[in-house]
């Protein structure tokens, strides 16, 4: 959105041109609409846009493109760039031009000072813009590791640089190859050396609170002094203690408010408190010394900043020192830590000026140590990049990073959240009356909130003010032909487009008035002359239709309503009437709008007079807010792209139900997964895994939610924390593990359960690859997931109907001969079979006896931690068992639904089970993050599922009474259609954002 005419505003000097006819004629005019002179310039600018009058010409530009110019004497002709092009010179090359007259040329160039800035560190890269003043010419010297000039070193607080620098790169000059070849343009000033001997050091983490070192104090008499160096996140932390000699007291020297505070305690006084240095939580290397010499005691901070006290005794430690904390045992009452642990690096240390060998305090010869990590330090930058979205500051501890929201507009643990509505149809909704508010288009996404007036009349206007919507009046003007009016809007280009993209409907007012305009200076029924008027769209572009036409018509309102005042013309302007006319109307087709320039001709002439207004952009309605979908048959669909939300994301939407429970939406990757779910009638579960195990969150209300009411639930997902809302009722947070893994990687679409039926011959397989030590010849290449993981624990979910007993549900099989089997007796009751150890028999837990094969919808969950399971049955209480075999589930080879169809030993009983097959219906079957229904019917293709026999996809996973064989008169899926479970999802109204999309 670089469009601001830059050739208008430069001095005559500005222009050149390889000749000129005269003084009056040369390239100092060649500012486009000047009536006096001619030129051929060259132009300093950055050029996105070329507008050329005056003589046909034909431009060459550095693209090695030709430009036709226009073809009479006064008419404008635009072009467009496709790239924008970064120049200090535009040098025009005319071609070609008119015989019958001289050469000449005027123009505009639109675009922006080329200002912007990428500032790389490591893989961080901010922007900004340098200031309006600045140009690259004004660089006369640049300086590496400092500055040498008096006057510029004393606007800086920082010193110069003191370390190594190498690979110093200017335009892909080597700044240090050049300077050691001692070039004439670069001076050396100061202790340059071109070798880098980098200090060896041992550093040492404290990262646990029970983290110290003390080491034994030799006496040198009445002069001490401990220095060290530290480099931290926290605020506050203990630096170092010890007692003084003679019971005088203990001297503690922390961190406080991010400045080194020393005290001395003497019989629960303080007698000395001195502070130094500032800002010494940023994460840097900075030295400690502390130094006592004839009764002045003195705490300097990076050999700059210094505080002392003076003291009437002796500040010596009596027999040991402690850095970073104390021990916390009883023989060293002495060492009460009343101040916060530190956590962070330490190296450097010196005692009375000698080193202190760390290597020796490791090997246990020196000293005394606890939770120490030598030869390391172990301090993490959590706010490099940043966290924090949309400008939110970051700040950071040892263990974790914060987010500052404050004047953002966004809210939340990352500053993700928008606090402002989505639009004037959303504050409406919830009772706003007319008044300014800040609108976000897009949430969670890179649009910036704006200030907008919503009028709430009969609906919800947005008004999208401008600089110029006054009426204005032109008069006639001795060498001036044409008016040129541009107009900034309140909102910029890409709030605008989301504006109108998202609205029902956008008009705009163009109102023109005209008196004793010249004939023919917009009649479209003349086709030898272009028009002298038009406006200009959205995307840059002319348009020759007016107000109350249709684009492309080249009209006003009265010549497709056939009711000019003059028949014979298409607009009531065109006909040079000595009274005032008007051509007056609203433009409505979005992809026009807004109007961004308005040119007005022919208005030099005598007596000519003309005026026009443009009014607000204006738009209702809200497509991402009325956006319900209604599921009433078998075919019904939703259909997502795959949910991109790696770092962050939040989802929104409305559900109204009669279902006691089932899926929302789902998104699966490998092994990472997202889901909501209704997972009772009084319950929402948000969950998600990015690779640190499921973690769920859960709300529960007081109410049910499957009454056929809408209810609004908000999830969000970032690196700090999820968390999940419902309605009114009080929302969910759950921390994210604090270094665990953070992105969230999907491959299949985000979609709503499915329900299937099964035949007797129906199988369902889901295999996993054999584990290597297995099979030594698997393909590399496989997208296959394997199986040489070790479960302990299994979280094991699926609703089925059906009249059959016995009938074996799900089954799980090991390449270790172990299996998981979930199955109904010959009652109808809920068996769940484990076996987990091949020299033992199987252990079955069965549910409280109810008659499963009842025909009904039921729901069963069996969760398995080590040696506890549990299992739900609908919505009555979880029961619990303990396993006594052996714990873990080692190289799952398959997930099977319906009829086992595998060669090998099975279970004697899973084999006479099988041999009946299973007729029903299953659907919201879920095995860890594993769902093998929707893999078959939705990605037979690209998922390792096996299919034999009839699978059809089916409304019978509704929970409202129907015939548990109704598949038969269902389709089967095909394509990669979204098919929902038909009844559980009756209105869903939704709004997804995905890492701010």
């Amino acid at each position: 959105h670089c469009d601001s005419p830059l050739v208008s505003a430069l001095p005559q000097s500005a222009f050149t041109s390889s000749s000129e006819l005269s003084s009056s004629h040369g390239p100092g005019f060649a500012k486009l609409n000047r009536r006096d002179g001619n030129s051929t310039p060259s132009v300093n600018i950055h050029c996105s846009c070329i507008r050329s009058n005056h003589t046909h010409v034909t431009l060459v530009f550095s693209l090695f493109k030709a430009f036709s110019g226009n073809s009479n004497a006064d008419s404008v002709v635009m072009y467009k760039l496709q790239q924008p092009v970064i120049a200090q010179y535009i040098r025009i090359l005319p071609l070609h031009w008119n015989p019958n007259g001289r050469i000449g040329l005027r123009l505009e160039a639109y675009g922006c000072q080329y200002r912007l800035v990428n500032f790389t560190v490591d893989k961080n890269t901010q922007q900004f813009q340098l200031l309006e003043s600045w140009s690259h010419s004004e660089i006369n010297e640049i300086s590496f590791g400092g500055t040498s000039a008096a006057g510029l070193q004393k606007s800086h607080s920082r010193r110069n640089f003191h370390g190594c620098l190498e690979n110093v790169l200017y335009n892909d000059i080597s700044v240090i190859e050049r300077a050691e070849e001692q070039q004439v343009f670069i001076t050396v000033s100061g202790n340059v050396s071109f070798t880098c001997t980098e200090a060896i050091d041992v550093p040492m983490t404290f990262a646990s609170p029970g983290s110290f070192l003390a080491l034994p104090w030799v006496s040198g008499g009445e002069s001490a002094s401990v220095a060290l160096q530290f480099r931290t996140w926290n605020r506050a932390g203990l630096l170092m203690t010890f007692d003084l000699q003679h019971n005088a007291g203990t001297l503690w020297l922390y961190l406080s408010e991010a400045r080194a505070r020393l005290q001395i305690h003497k019989t629960g006084r303080i007698v000395t408190d001195i502070t130094a240095g500032a800002s010494l939580n940023d994460g840097q290397w900075h030295s400690l010394e502390l130094a006592v010499r004839r009764g002045r005691l003195a705490v300097t901070l990076d050999k700059t900043d210094s505080s002392t006290a003076s003291t009437s005794f002796p500040v010596v430690p009596d027999s040991q020192l402690f850095l970073g904390g104390c021990p916390d045992t009883e023989d060293c009452s002495g060492c009460r830590n009343p101040f916060s642990v530190f956590q962070g690096c330490m190296r450097l240390i010196r005692t009375n000026g000698a080193l202190v060998d760390l290597i020796r305090v490791q090997q246990m010869l020196f000293g005394n140590f606890s939770d120490l990590q030598m030869d390391m330090c172990g301090i993490v930058d959590r706010c490099s990049p940043s966290r924090c979205e949309h400008g939110g500051r970051c700040s950071q501890s040892w263990s974790t990073f914060h987010c500052n929201c404050s004047a953002t507009g966004y809210s939340g643990a990352t500053c993700h959240s928008s606090i402002y509505e989505a639009s004037c149809e959303a504050y409406k909704h919830k009772g706003n009356t007319s008044g300014f508010y800040y609108i976000d288009m897009d949430g969670s996404g890179p649009i910036k909130p704006q200030l907008i007036y919503c009028n709430m009349s009969d609906k919800a206007w947005m008004v999208i003010q401008h600089n110029n919507m006054e009426l204005t009046k032109l008069k006639a003007s001795s060498g001036i032909d044409q008016h040129l009016a541009h107009f900034n809007y309140s909102a910029n280009a890409e709030q605008i487009q989301a504006i109108i993209t998202q609205a029902e409907y956008c008009e705009q007012e163009l109102s023109y008035h005209c008196k004793n305009v010249q004939p023919k200076t917009r009649d479209h029924q003349i086709w030898d002359g272009a028009p002298f008027s038009w406006w200009v769209g959205r995307s840059g572009e002319a348009h020759m239709y007016w107000g109350g036409a249709v684009p492309g018509s080249q009209q006003c309102a009265c010549g497709l309503q056939e009711n000019c005042v003059h028949p014979e013309h298409f607009c009531n302007c065109d006909a040079d009437s000595k009274e005032w006319s008007n051509d007056s109307g609203l433009l409505s087709h979005k992809e026009h709008l807004p109007v961004r320039a308005l040119a007005v001709g022919d208005i030099n002439r005598s007596g000519s007079e003309a005026a026009y207004r443009v009014g607000p952009l204006q738009c209702y309605g809200d497509n991402n807010f009325w956006n319900a979908a209604y599921f009433n048959k078998e075919t019904s669909y939703l259909h997502f792209p795959t949910f991109h939300g790696e770092l962050s994301a939040d989802i929104s939407f409305l559900f109204k139900t009669s279902s006691s429970s089932g899926v929302f939406l789902e998104n699966l990757g490998i092994k990472d997964f997202i889901r909501i779910e209704l997972s009772s009638p009084t319950r929402v579960l948000f969950s998600f895994d990015v690779g640190n195990g499921p973690l769920e969150v859960k709300v529960e209300t007081p109410a049910t939610l499957n009454d056929e009411r809408w209810h609004h639930v908000r999830a969000e997902r970032n690196v700090k924390e999820a968390s999940l809302y419902v309605d009114h009722h009080p929302g969910v947070v759950q921390k994210a593990p604090a270094d665990g893994h953070i992105h969230l990687q999907l491959n299949s679409q985000l979609f709503v359960d499915v329900s299937a039926f099964f035949k007797p011959g129906t199988s369902v397989t889901y295999t996993f690859k054999e584990p290597y030590k297995l099979n030594r010849n698997v393909s590399a290449q496989s997208s296959s997931i394997y199986s040489d993981l070790t479960l302990r624990a299994e979280n094991v979910s699926l609703s089925f109907r059906t009249s059959q007993a016995p009938a074996l549900l799900l089954y799980i099989s090991s390449y270790y001969r172990e299996f998981l089997a979930v199955l109904l007796d010959r009652n109808g009751h809920l068996d769940i079979k484990y076996k987990l150890q091949h020299n033992r028999d199987a252990e079955v837990f069965r549910a409280s006896g109810r008659n499963l094969a009842n025909g009904q919808l039921h729901r069963v969950s069996v969760q398995r931690l080590t040696e506890t399971l549990s299992i739900q049955v609908d919505q009555h209480a979880k029961e619990y068992f303990n396993l006594t075999s052996d714990t873990e589930f080692n190289a799952i080879k398959s997930i099977v639904l319906g009829k086992v169809i595998e060669s090998g030993e099975v279970d004697p009983e899973i084999a006479r089970l099988n041999a009946l097959g299973f007729t029903g219906c299953l659907s919201v079957v879920q095995f860890n993050s594993i769902s093998p229904l929707k893999a078959a019917l939705l990605y037979p293709d690209t998922s390792p599922v096996i299919v034999t026999g009839p699978l059809s996809e089916s409304s019978c996973g509704s929970s409202l009474p129907t015939n548990p064989y109704a598949a038969e008169t269902t389709h089967s899926l095909t394509g990669n259609a979204i098919k929902t479970d038909t009844h559980f999802l009756h209105w869903f109204s939704y709004r997804v954002q995905q890492s701010g999309s």
